[in-house]
């Protein structure tokens, strides 16, 4: 990006090794990584994280810490995992960690939060709370209570399915919280889209998926199916495109660009 974009930021959301540097050479500076995106993204292998830093060093990583798929309301021995993971992730290279607890009314569990927090602080890392937050009641108040907890930033689509349908409460949560907590916005967003989206919400962060398709012929052999969808994309799993990448930095950098010369 240029120097008028540099206080954009648009993170890629990865699933592998092969995800970070398809982001990575498609431009990307920050990315998100998982394991099973299918599932809305899992704790990925510290094995992953240390052969992302080691071949892209200067590419900044947020390592997502969620131990299953479904909610986000845990057990403890599914909090002790998350810790766990936690520790392993900083200690194998992460500069963020993604995570989200939840009681089972869908308010902060801040007991769990806090003591995630204090673990990333301690090791000097950036606290993210992820989209567990879209699950909540009253967004405003949650917030405040991530900004005293020391949460460093929130990934949401505003509390709906795609963030160009949560722009409005985007919006009001970057204007009334933008310069005390990141807000970075997610869920359908691409190149085609982003405009419009950096000009309801006033957000300086994106993340997108940037969703491409490979094919793997033993998907489907003998009657035996490990496909997860139906005709012809039976054979296709999803992975990161470095030119969708490239297209979205491109619109983030051309949006920058104008507000700049405005």
């Amino acid at each position: 990006m240029s120097e008028s974009s540099s206080n954009y930021v648009v993170e890629v959301c990865c699933g592998s090794l092969y995800d970070a540097q398809q982001a990575f050479e498609g431009g990307a500076k920050r990315i998100e990584l998982n394991s099973a995106l299918a599932l809305g993204g899992l704790t990925p292998a510290t094995a992953t994280l240390r052969m992302v830093k080691e071949r892209m060093p200067s590419l900044k990583v947020v390592a997502m810490v969620r131990p299953r798929g479904a909610g986000f309301c845990y057990t403890r021995e599914e909090f002790l995992e998350m810790e766990a993971s936690c520790l392993d992730l900083l200690k194998s290279g992460a500069d963020g960690i993604a995570f989200g607890c939840l009681k089972e009314d869908a308010s902060l569990d801040q007991e769990k939060n806090k003591r995630m927090v204090s673990l990333i602080k301690d090791a000097g890392k950036e606290a993210v709370f992820h989209r567990a937050f879209d699950c909540v009641e009253e967004p405003f108040s949650v917030m405040e209570q991530l900004i005293e907890t020391g949460v460093d930033r929130v990934l949401t689509s505003g509390l709906r399915n795609k963030a160009m349908e949560g722009a409005e409460l985007l919006q009001g949560l970057q204007e009334r919280y933008g310069d005390k907590i990141q807000i970075l916005a997610g869920s359908g967003v691409n190149a085609d889209n982003v405009w419009e989206l950096l000009e309801k919400t006033k957000v300086t962060q994106v993340h997108s998926s940037c969703k491409g398709w490979m094919e793997d012929a033993t998907t489907v052999r003998n009657g035996v199916s490990y496909s997860m969808f139906q005709g012809e994309q039976k054979y296709m799993y999803d992975v990161v495109s470095k030119e969708l990448v490239q297209k979205l930095l491109f619109q983030v950098a051309g949006w920058a660009a104008k507000k700049h010369e405005g």
